[in-house]
């Protein structure tokens, strides 16, 4: 049996990433870069759909020696679209066109190596919706991109119960949480918000 973990880098509004702004928001550190380096060694099978294969596989064609680039080309990976065709042209990657949820559960019993998504907004959503997520990690730069901020992550996700199994800060100002997701009942989740009069102080909306 194998774990998958769902990684996201957010700004601290929850975008993914903001138009005029360089990579990592030019917000990383020695600390943090090293910490990449030593996350891409570690084996595991790397998940991704059609847009992240795209945006990856062309930075890693472009810098191959980028920290963390080489290392996941090393990686096995695993593409989920039903719009790109086999072979892949990046090393290492199998192309999924089935439903994904069905295809992770199956790889989730024979794999051993732990399974980790990559970017992937829409294909680590469905995971998490359909519960064979074990981990939630998220590293949280000290930003917030209102007026250029895109690809906001949660935006259509269920209501997810977080609890907290570990924190790092990274260049004392990169905050890396990871949790335990647990999927809210739909008739607990699909109440809505609570009436700020019922509330105690400090709870309000």
């Amino acid at each position: 049996m194998s774990e998958l973990m769902v990684d996201f880098i957010i700004s601290l509004d929850g975008y993914a990433s903001a138009e005029g702004w360089p990579g990592f928001w030019g917000m990383e550190g020695p600390e943090y870069l090293d910490w990449i380096a030593g996350e891409a060694e570690a084996q595991h099978v790397a998940l991704m759909g059609a847009t992240t294969y795209r945006l990856m596989s062309g930075f890693a064609a472009e810098a191959p020696s980028e920290a963390g680039l080489a290392e996941l080309t090393a990686l096995p990976k695993v593409v989920f679209s039903s719009t790109l065709t086999a072979p892949l042209a990046w090393e290492n990657s199998e192309l999924i066109t089935g439903d994904a949820v069905t295809a992770v559960r199956e790889m989730k019993r024979r794999e051993t190596r732990e399974l980790r998504t990559i970017g992937s907004l829409g294909l680590s959503r469905s995971l998490l919706e359909a519960g064979v997520v074990d981990r939630f990690r998220v590293v949280v730069f000290p930003i917030i991109t209102g007026k250029t901020g895109r690809e906001r992550i949660f935006d259509g996700y269920p209501d997810i119960k977080l609890d907290l199994i570990t924190s790092r800060t990274f260049d004392n100002r990169l905050q890396l949480l990871e949790y335990t997701p647990t999927i809210l009942d739909s008739e607990r989740s699909g109440q809505g918000h609570p009436d700020p009069r019922e509330q105690g102080p400090g709870q309000f909306w």
